[in-house]
């Protein structure tokens, strides 16, 4: 996998030797390291419905996000090294479980490993809808590898504001490397399309997660994503932030998201001609939204 030599699978760049066992910023070097594999009940209800969407997390990120809810596994705190062969045999394994998708959450550094893990499993049988989770920071080049691989992009769009990716992800790039993420996926996949049991087939859906203090940038997001792509894309605006520090600088961060704020973004949304969208109701900002890193299915 010549990709790992002088590793630019995404926007950092880092040229790291991965392949040698180098370590690049996405702390992993060329093992793939898995922290669980299962059934996942909780995205949104096209992807999870009532089957469960079979979830590989893998270990490591390159964008390093201080507030970052999967903070053990982004880290590479959890996670167990797999080989190629393994990783085609859990997906087949998930498939076994009656998952409605294949989920693979934060892979952008082991591009070139999935797409090879894909290859196997799909001989061997493997036949459901391949879902790309992503935290939106990616590279053109890196998703075109991707093209036939997946058939749903999950990505964020974190930041509309250059100065807070830089602040809050040391990632100044990131508005733009998201809006070109974005339209590579979408011209992939074309506009969503859903199955007789509203199960999503194809398609992209942009994430959105509100931050506290910060709807402004949330209503930007959402201004350029509808001007954009209109119906072609859903979009999923989330209040679940939780506060995983009580020590930030940025003390709006040190609390959750308010019922206001998340009603003030929602109204936006809809006053704005949202018409393809998912919302949450209630007090869902608790921790049981991040599973257990223990290795479960690896």
């Amino acid at each position: 996998m010549t990709e790992l030599n002088n590793c630019v699978l995404c926007p950092r760049q880092c040229g790291a030797d991965r392949a040698a066992g180098s370590k690049g910023i996405c702390q992993m070097d060329a093992r793939v390291t898995l922290a669980r594999a299962s059934l996942h009940m909780w995205e949104e209800p096209c992807i999870s419905g009532k089957k469960g969407s079979g979830a590989v997390f893998f270990s490591g990120c390159p964008l390093g996000c201080i507030f970052c809810q999967n903070r053990d596994i982004a880290s590479a705190r959890a996670g167990r090294a797999v080989t190629v062969e393994h990783l085609a045999h859990i997906f087949l394994d998930l498939q076994d479980q009656g998952a409605a998708n294949l989920n693979l959450v934060t892979g952008v550094h082991f591009v070139p490993q999935i797409i090879e893990a894909l290859d196997l499993a799909r001989e061997q049988g493997l036949s459901l809808p391949v879902v790309y989770n992503s935290g939106g920071y990616e590279k053109k080049e890196t998703l075109g590898l991707l093209s036939g691989y997946v058939d749903v992009y999950l990505p964020d769009f974190k930041y509309m504001d250059a100065s807070l990716a830089a602040r809050f992800s040391h990632a100044a790039d990131y508005p733009e490397a998201a809006r070109e993420a974005v339209s590579e996926m979408v011209r992939q996949t074309g506009p969503c399309v859903f199955d007789e049991e509203g199960y999503i087939r194809k398609g992209t859906i942009v994430r959105h997660l509100i931050l506290p203090g910060h709807t402004k940038d949330s209503c930007r997001i959402l201004d350029y994503l509808l001007k954009t792509y209109g119906d072609d894309i859903y979009i999923s605006l989330m209040n679940q932030y939780t506060p995983m520090s009580r020590s930030f600088p940025w003390h709006e961060l040190n609390r959750k998201l308010t019922r206001r704020e998340y009603e003030k973004v929602l109204t936006y949304a809809l006053e704005h001609g949202l018409t393809n969208g998912f919302f949450q109701e209630g007090e869902t900002a608790r921790e049981s939204f991040i599973p257990p890193f223990d290795l479960t299915g690896v």
